[in-house]
């Protein structure tokens, strides 16, 4: 079983101190060694920190993408929030 966050937990980890997580769809990554390989920079990688990038990462890549990196970079998946 996989390490399971909150959206919270997930938002401490916006700077190189914490860590750099962001989340895609339900995972997680931790993408604080990746800044020197992103092709894209650093910058938005830097800027999207903390967040839920699903939106913006399926702008800008396919599922080969996530095929190729996700799994050395996935933490653990979002916990699902209770339903009221």
């Amino acid at each position: 079983m996989s390490a399971q966050y909150t959206t919270a937990e997930v938002a401490q980890h916006k700077d190189e101190s914490n860590g750099l997580w962001i989340i895609v769809d339900t995972g997680v990554y931790d993408i604080t060694k990746f800044l020197d390989e992103h092709p894209g920079g650093a910058k938005i990688l830097k800027r999207m920190a903390g967040k839920d990038s699903t939106k913006q990462f399926w702008k800008y890549h396919n599922a080969k993408v996530l095929e190729k990196y996700g799994p050395k970079l996935k933490i653990g998946e979002v916990k699902e929030a209770a339903k009221l």
